[in-house]
Parts: C-alpha cells; structure tokens; sequence
C-alpha cells in the first residue's frame, strides 16, 4: 500500500492535511484523526480526475505547521519543504497541465449549474469576507486569486476573462520571466513564503475548496442528479 504523504498545518486541533505528491489534494478536520480518515477518499478522487493510476494508501506525516491562522476557514500559508526545490521543464509541463485542466474544469462545472445567482446556503464570514454563496459568486472568488497567486513571484496579471484565459495569460507572463524554473522561494505578501511549485498547488488546492463547496451547493439547492461534476467528488 503506497504512503500518502502529508503536510499537516493546525491551530489547535482544527487540521488542515496536504498530500506531497498529489498537488492540490487535501483534506480539512476538526482533529487530525477526522483529516486523516477523510484522505483516502480525497487520493481516490484525485486519480480519477487527474488520470492516475488507481491505488491505495495510508497518510503518513512528513511535515507540521503550527499555525495561527484560521485553519478552519481554510487559511493557509505553508511552504511544503518540497516546495523549494526548482523544476524542471518536464515537472513545469505536467504542473501546467493540471492547473490549466483544473480551470477548464472548474468553468465547466460552473457553466453546469441551472441558475448562477441561486442558493440556499445560509450567509458566513470568514478571514476573507462572506463566504461565496451563489454560483456566480464562488466562480468569480476563484477567478480572483490569478493575479495574486502569480503577483507573489514578481509575475504580473490580471483576473479578466474567463478563469482559464486570465491563468494561461499569467503562464505566458510566467515563461518570459529569465530562469523562472530556477525561482528561489521568496517572500511575499504578510511575510509569506511562495515560490513557483506553491503557486502550481495553490491554484490546484483553491480550485478543489471551491469546486467541492459548488458541487454541495448545487445539490442542496437544485437536486442530486442536477449537476455534472467534472472533478468527481
């Protein structure tokens, strides 16, 4: 049985749990245990959505950030140790790939949705402000992280268009940048560190909160079989 490797960032016992290789993927709990037994489920998703190989495994820790952030509201801002390794073309390449099918797929699980500016979801704050209820509203926060997640590299963009053509265009502007594969972690906004494989998971891992919230919204307000979810959650 293969080793889910994990990143394992809390404040207090409210967990957030990353899988290493497998960017993108994780897992929330109120404990650690409640993540780790979510974590499965979540791998098995992955593969399927990402083509991989069907396999099994069980969470092994290799990583733990103790954070004063709200971990419950999905507040993040670890560096993976793996992180700070360069890439190269080939890891570049199929990074890309992920992150670009990710937006398609994000656009096309929006696009599935009957009606853009209904729900029932009750209202929420978090760290960030209310939390996206509608479609519409859930589609246009993710879509509105492409300049920021590329601006922490020094990469300048916007978040006009469509969430595939704003992140194509940051990619463009990403390969004209001198040595981009050989970017050093670097400090960005509130003393964060991000570098060029953070800014790859992060839009994988931002992407997935936001598909998996729309896919539970969707079937709440409209019916189970209402909605085709590209992601397979």
């Amino acid at each position: 049985m293969m080793k889910i490797r994990c990143i394992w960032e809390h404040n207090g016992s409210d967990t957030l749990l990353y899988a290493d290789d497998f960017p993108g993927a994780y897992a929330r709990g109120e404990t650690l245990e409640a993540a780790i037994r979510k974590m499965p489920a979540e791998i098995c998703a992955y593969q399927r959505w990402a083509g991989l190989p069907k396999e099994k495994g069980e969470v092994e820790i290799v990583q733990e950030k103790d954070s004063d952030l709200a971990i419950c509201d999905a507040d993040s801002d670890v560096l993976f140790e793996s992180e700070s390794k360069p890439l190269t073309m080939d890891e570049y390449q199929v990074l890309k790939q992920l992150v670009m099918k990710s937006a398609k797929d994000f656009h096309t699980l929006y696009d599935a949705i009957p009606d853009k500016q209904q729900s029932i979801l009750p209202v929420r704050k978090t760290f960030y402000g209310q939390v996206p209820r509608t479609a519409q509203e859930m589609y246009e926060h993710t879509k509105s992280v492409n300049d920021y997640y590329f601006g922490e590299i020094g990469v300048e963009t916007d978040h006009e268009g469509s969430i595939a053509e704003c992140r194509e265009r940051g990619f463009a502007a990403l390969e004209e940048t001198p040595d981009f594969l050989l970017m050093k972690p670097c400090e960005g906004s509130y003393g964060e560190e991000w570098s060029l494989r953070k800014v790859m998971r992060r839009f994988l891992w931002h992407d997935r909160i936001h598909a998996k919230a729309m896919v539970r919204m969707a079937k709440k307000t409209f019916g189970y079989d209402q909605v085709d979810d590209p992601f397979g959650f």
